[in-house]
């Protein structure tokens, strides 16, 4: 194939994702709107669950799930619809992959996918797919996965629509070794701390949702959500797995890689700066909840603000900085 055709194989398969994606999230918005008629017990195979609102914050009462009769037809079908979302995200997944290889390829020389700020997202939320399905069955997280596809559905129509560039030649920095490993970590942290990011934010809805007095509940979407002490959990684990890469790709592989390219380790750039604040604000994150204890709605708070930082380097800097950062292209 030629590079043109490897052009036009990337953009019809990012469209053919999408669709998939699309179709995923339709799928597991009726497998939880069939759940709004299936009491909880129907798909925990019998086992009772318990609920605390104080648990991450430090005491209260406790509210445990009894058994229930249950409607088998729509267990069955909720059931179902699950597994065909689940399937439909992995053929998006790979849509999605080859739309990203692809577009490598098409370019003369052949490069790695990520030289401007549209591939980068195409990579970007390509890997917060794989988190999700790496992570799917030990962590249980199906309760997650209108979140993960509505959220890589949107950003890519965001990104097709207002980030499409053509296929062009890297900068002449960026023929390095280093764009791979920077690239790489980097985006590899940016997954993660996005799926931890989507644990917090489910977390506050769901400690909001018991806090209006809804822990008598049985069925339905926040109802089967996991235990705040499990998101909690969640969003630490993912989170405290992105720090270490990200401070890799921010504070080392980005310097030693600026100072071969720019003759200097650190030159405040924007996107320089911004990086920094990320790392400073999930450090902060880890630090309270190594020394102070932080735990919960708190926490779950800083990682939502370290979470809005990371995307504002990465998408805003450009449309707030334009040619004022040396990392424009990107």
């Amino acid at each position: 194939m030629s590079h043109t055709q490897f052009a036009l194989l990337s953009n019809q398969a990012i469209a053919v994702c999408g669709v998939f994606y699309f179709l995923a999230l339709m799928a597991h918005l009726a497998e939880w709107a069939v759940g709004r008629t299936v009491p909880i017990d129907a798909i925990a195979s019998g086992a009772s669950t318990t609920t605390t609102v104080a648990a991450a914050e430090g005491g209260g009462t406790t509210v445990t799930d009894t058994l229930v009769d249950v409607d088998d037809d729509s267990a069955d079908r909720m059931e179902r619809f699950g597994r065909v979302g689940l399937m439909l995200t992995v053929v998006a997944a790979l849509a999605h992959f080859v739309a990203v290889a692809s577009r490598g390829l098409a370019a003369d020389p052949v490069r790695v996918p990520w030289g401007n700020m549209y591939e980068f997202t195409m990579t970007g939320t390509l890997f917060v797919v794989i988190g999700y399905l790496a992570l799917y069955r030990r962590y249980k997280l199906g309760w997650l996965a209108p979140v993960v596809t509505g959220f890589v559905l949107i950003t890519l129509m965001v990104d097709v629509l207002l980030l499409y560039t053509p296929v062009v030649q890297l900068r002449d920095s960026l023929h390095s070794p280093w764009l791979i490993i920077h690239v790489v970590a980097a985006i590899t942290a940016t997954g993660a701390f996005t799926i931890g990011g989507m644990a917090s934010v489910m977390y506050l809805i769901k400690a909001r949702w018991l806090e209006t007095d809804h822990t008598g509940d049985k069925a339905g979407y926040l109802a089967r959500l996991p235990g705040l002490v499990q998101l909690d959990q969640l969003a630490y684990r993912t989170i405290a797995f992105a720090f270490p890469v990200w401070t890799f790709a921010a504070l080392i592989a980005g310097p030693i890689w600026a100072q071969a390219a720019w003759g200097k380790y650190w030159g405040w750039d924007p996107k320089e700066v911004w990086a920094f604040i990320t790392w400073v604000v999930f450090a902060a994150y880890l630090h309270a909840r190594a020394t102070a204890g932080w735990k919960g709605r708190a926490a779950a708070i800083i990682a939502l603000i370290g979470l809005a930082t990371l995307w504002f380097n990465f998408i805003g800097i450009n449309f707030f900085f334009g040619s004022g950062s040396q990392h424009s292209y990107a």
